[in-house]
């Protein structure tokens, strides 16, 4: 397992201590889900953008009706 090490200034090691107490976690915990959030919200973002510029090269528009039909026929 690997270890990695954080600096952190005494104003930033109260407040993530304290909020690990008010949690009930660990700071390790704390830590990896917020990178993995911050890894997922970039991860989606880069997905949008790539949506949003397909659409913008051929903008077809589908009504809900339209989808809701579609869906129906795939059950």
């Amino acid at each position: 397992m690997g270890m990695v090490s954080l600096r952190l200034n005494n104003a930033e090691e109260e407040l993530f201590r304290s909020y690990a107490v008010h949690t009930g976690k660990t700071l390790s915990e704390l830590f990896k889900t917020a990178l993995a959030e911050q890894i997922e919200d970039q991860l989606d973002y880069e997905v949008g953008i790539q949506a949003l510029n397909r659409y913008n090269e051929n903008p077809v528009k589908h009504s809900i009706d339209d989808i809701i039909k579609e869906l129906e026929n795939d059950l």
